[in-house]
């Protein structure tokens, strides 16, 4: 029997290998934040899916993924180990979230055997970029209010409707499809979740133009869009259990094991990575770095950090060990988005008006403007923290459930809103 690697060989042999084969983001990087035409920002997709490959290569994709599907089969640790090493490489940010987590996890907990050995070694090598199928125009946050239609027919299943909010669709492989397949049921016992493959006859895509001017968030069309049973995930009509556990990854997206978060790589609008040391750099450039009010911020912008860390680290230990519900997986979403807009906020305050006058092509202070007036997406996309306090109150501390008029109704019978269609329905 081979010796068990321990956490700091581990280490330095990720260390070695990153700085022989990744390379170091350079002085003039912006994040995806900052707006591109779409051929260079396909050129940096076709460069993130070259980078998972030689991790893949390199024996560090999916390190917590089973080796059996093309992972390590490592511990948490190993992966936290990891992401330190990996501050300040390029790495695949795109392949992260939602592709690893939620949809490869999802694939992983609840896919065949068959679909887990097809799909996810290719997401590992970066092959398959995946994205969620799961909010629609009419139905945001009430996920389990979902109308887009999924009928059988013979060995098939017919879908229509739309999905929005759907991050890279223009750009990605598959959707991890949520579709209603019983309206004579309460809305959570209808639903069923297939594989979508993007790119196909029936499936229209609109990009959808935000107040930075990207257009990355995508709304689709599916007008009878043939899908196989054998894509199919979980039971029919049992998609609310595979959503349920589908939810629980995508509020806990910012401290998966399962995803990549190299240390420093979210600077000021985030609770990951290393916002002090940001901040100081943001300080030098504004001029600040003797302001005692300024310092002071960037200690709280630091403990901000330290405590959301160490939070998610004792609720994942909670939830795995399962002395604690996997609903506190809410907590953990409720923290990122409050500590993110405060970080945000933080960053805009220390670069005063350089952060409303500057110049855009300025590393430091060029989108924290931007960054500031968007600090509120961080508590939307994932779920928003307002249904994260929801969660919180009834299913973490047993508080009185709010009223729903639609419980134990026929989903037919519920009065909603539109859901805007296929595109065939938009004539």
């Amino acid at each position: 029997m081979s010796e068990i690697e321990s956490v700091e060989d581990f280490r330095a042999r990720a260390r070695a290998w990153l700085a022989e084969n990744i390379p170091r983001i350079g002085p003039d990087h912006r994040g995806r934040s900052f707006v591109r035409p779409d051929d260079e920002e396909l050129a940096e997709v076709a460069e993130e899916r070259r980078i998972q490959r030689l991790l893949f290569d390199g024996g560090f994709a999916g390190i917590c993924f089973p080796k059996e599907y093309g992972g390590q089969g490592l511990a948490r640790e190993y992966a936290e180990a990891f992401d330190q090493e990996l501050a300040g490489y390029s790495f695949p940010e795109r392949l992260q979230v939602p592709n690893m987590t939620p949809c490869a996890t999802v694939i992983l907990e609840f896919g065949t055997e068959e679909q887990k050995r097809t799909h996810l070694p290719k997401i590992l090598r970066g092959e398959e970029l995946w994205m969620q199928f799961l909010s629609e125009p009419g139905s945001g946050s009430d996920v389990a209010g979902a109308k887009l239609s999924a009928v059988r027919d013979g060995d098939d299943w017919v879908l229509n409707g739309s999905k929005i909010w759907t991050t890279g669709a223009w750009w990605s492989d598959w959707g991890l499809c949520l579709a209603r397949t019983n309206w004579d049921v309460p809305k959570h016992r209808g639903l069923t979740v297939f594989m979508v493959p993007i790119h196909q006859a029936g499936i229209e895509i609109s990009r959808i133009e935000m107040l930075d001017g990207s257009n990355e968030f995508c709304q689709e069309y599916l007008t009878d869009v043939r899908v196989p049973d054998t894509d199919r995930i979980g039971g029919i009509d049992d998609g609310w259990t595979v959503g349920t556990r589908w939810l629980l990854h995508e509020r806990s997206f910012s401290s998966s094991p399962y995803a990549l978060h190299p240390t420093g790589s979210n600077a000021y609008g985030s609770a990951q990575g290393d916002p002090a040391g940001n901040l100081l750099t943001l300080l030098e450039s504004a001029g600040r770095v003797d302001d005692p009010a300024a310092r002071e911020d960037v200690g709280r912008a630091y403990t901000l950090q330290v405590a959301t860390s160490e939070l998610d680290r004792r609720l994942h230990a909670l939830i795995l060990s399962g002395k604690g519900s996997d609903q506190l997986a809410a907590v953990g979403r409720l923290m990122h988005g409050v500590a993110g807009a405060q970080l945000a906020t933080i960053a805009f305050e220390l670069a005063g008006q350089s952060a409303i006058a500057g110049d855009v092509d300025d590393d430091v202070l060029g989108d924290l403007g931007m960054r500031y007036l968007l600090r509120q997406a961080g508590s939307i996309g994932g779920g928003t923290t307002e249904i994260a306090r929801n969660v919180i109150s009834e299913r973490v501390l047993g508080m009185p459930r709010e009223l729903a008029l639609d419980r134990n109704v026929p989903y037919r019978e519920v009065r909603t809103a539109p859901s805007g269609g296929s595109s065939g329905a938009r004539r």
